[in-house]
């Protein structure tokens, strides 16, 4: 698994046009001539998204390294226990970078927008890890972390809706459909994480096993990090920034 990540993003680095996106922040700027106050985006820095694609791969990749080898043993421990809290700090990073790419490629540039929607990514994440701490042993599943983190995890989605919407809205049909196609099937490749957690603990036919739900992440973190990770590569490289 770490391998196949870390060739995946080698090949992102390869074949990357090296293509600066502009980060904003927001400030206000006084109107002489009108003398009022107006938010206006500065610019702060500029950012080559293609290689925070690449990054997501090579975060993977370093934590499936880290796992089979140096904590292999507490790896195997905390499955007994039925959690993988690995899993979740790889995830609130990595998932977190993948987050700030979508949401630039939808159009969002300002810094604390942009940090925002990382923090609730982490969040997110961080709640299944308590999902897990939490029903250790227990024989009623407390379903309170699920919820916070889908709390956490939809408003991000929220924000990139309301302004990927607006740029079609303003197209006025003129607007490609496949690309709002691969912005939906990026949603359900991001949230199909959730979805296995949720047949894992409603014990759902194989899922009554942990660790063929455990596999089902293992597999989730190839099949469907790598289409949403070429999916947004390739959409950060052909946008005309």
């Amino acid at each position: 698994m770490a391998v196949l990540h870390f060739v995946q993003g080698a090949a992102m680095l390869a074949l990357a046009d090296y293509v600066d996106w502009p980060v904003t922040y927001t400030r206000y700027e006084f109107d002489e001539a009108t003398e009022t106050l107006a938010p206006i985006a500065a610019d702060w820095a500029e950012v080559p998204l293609p290689l925070l694609v690449a990054g997501f791969l090579f975060l993977s990749a370093l934590a499936h390294a880290t796992i089979a080898t140096v904590r292999y043993e507490q790896y195997v421990h905390y499955l007994e226990r039925g959690m993988n809290p690995y899993r979740w700090y790889e995830y609130s990073v990595s998932a977190s970078v993948m987050i700030v790419v979508i949401g630039m490629l939808s159009g969002i540039w300002d810094l604390g927008a942009l940090l925002a929607l990382f923090g609730l990514t982490a969040v997110m994440n961080l709640c299944g890890l308590l999902m897990e701490q939490r029903n250790e042993d227990r024989e009623r599943i407390d379903w309170t972390p699920y919820w916070v983190g889908v709390l956490a995890g939809i408003v991000p989605w929220i924000v990139i809706a309301i302004t990927f919407g607006g740029t079609v809205l303003a197209a006025g049909g003129d607007f490609p459909e496949f690309v709002i196609y691969i912005y939906v099937s990026i949603f359900v490749f991001f949230n199909l994480f959730a979805v296995n957690m949720v047949l894992q603990y409603r014990e759902t036919w194989r899922w009554k096993e942990y660790l063929f739900g455990e596999r089902m992440y293992v597999l989730l973190s190839l099949v469907a990090k790598s289409l949403l990770a070429w999916q947004v590569y390739f959409g950060t490289i052909n946008s005309p920034i």
